[in-house]
């Protein structure tokens, strides 16, 4: 069973940037389908980042486009995300999932919160918080 952690969330003016970073463990992350996902307060959870192992592709959501880049280290098993010009409306707590790349066609398709069950997991998120 894969066990995520998430870390580097904070208090960021508009403009600024932060790199959180979602440590893995119990699960090769080079196997995974690896996705960033955020919630604001009153809005539905969204996929905002996703990488498939299956194609080597990645998604990102028109919103972060351009702003936001994933990475993954894996010697240490952690994936990154790296928020550059963050805006007010980037404020959310944010979350990392993984599911086995097998069960997963497409970037895209791992940006979905509802394939992320069964059979994956989720990180406890971290806070962002754009300040204007």
């Amino acid at each position: 069973e894969a066990q995520l952690v998430e870390s580097g969330g904070g208090l960021v003016q508009t403009g600024g940037s932060l790199r959180l970073s979602c440590a893995a463990s119990g699960a090769p992350l080079e196997d995974y389908a690896i996705g960033w996902f955020r919630q604001a307060p009153g809005k539905e959870r969204e996929g905002i980042v996703c990488f498939s192992s299956r194609d080597d592709s990645t998604y990102y959501a028109n919103s972060v486009k351009g702003r936001f880049t994933i990475t993954r280290d894996n010697a240490k098993n952690t994936v990154y995300l790296q928020m550059n010009s963050l805006k007010p409306e980037d404020t959310a707590v944010y979350y990392c999932a993984v599911k086995a790349g097998l069960f997963i066609d497409s970037a895209q398709a791992m940006c979905v919160e509802d394939a992320i069950a069964p059979m994956g997991y989720w990180g406890q998120g971290t806070q962002v918080t754009v300040s204007s």
